[in-house]
């Protein structure tokens, strides 16, 4: 078994949801990230989608021996996370006026 890749995988899959449904349901944001996140609720959903693709590679190192498919099932779920934490970060433009000409 593969225990050694799984557990701290696990482990900060669970700090991950742990931060995401804080972000989601208090607006909750650790200190260190604080000043640059803009949307705390988008932010908490990126945070999910990463810890549920930290989970599924754990579960398919587990169940599957084949690296394609961990890579191909993995790496998509994992960079869609990231955007989604990524624009909760954006500030969006700074628009001046009133927007009417």
């Amino acid at each position: 078994m593969r225990l050694y890749l799984v557990i701290p995988s696990v482990l900060v899959a669970s700090l991950f949801v742990a931060s995401g449904v804080a972000a989601i349901t208090r607006g909750w944001v650790p200190p260190w990230n604080r000043r640059s996140v803009r949307r705390v609720r988008v932010y908490g959903w990126g945070q999910l989608v990463v810890a549920f693709a930290l989970c599924l590679q754990g579960v398919l190192v587990l169940v599957s021996s084949d690296t394609d498919i961990r890579l191909l099932s993995f790496g998509p779920l994992m960079l869609t996370g990231i955007i989604v934490m990524m624009v909760g970060q954006y500030t969006g433009r700074n628009r001046q006026g009133s927007g009417t000409r």
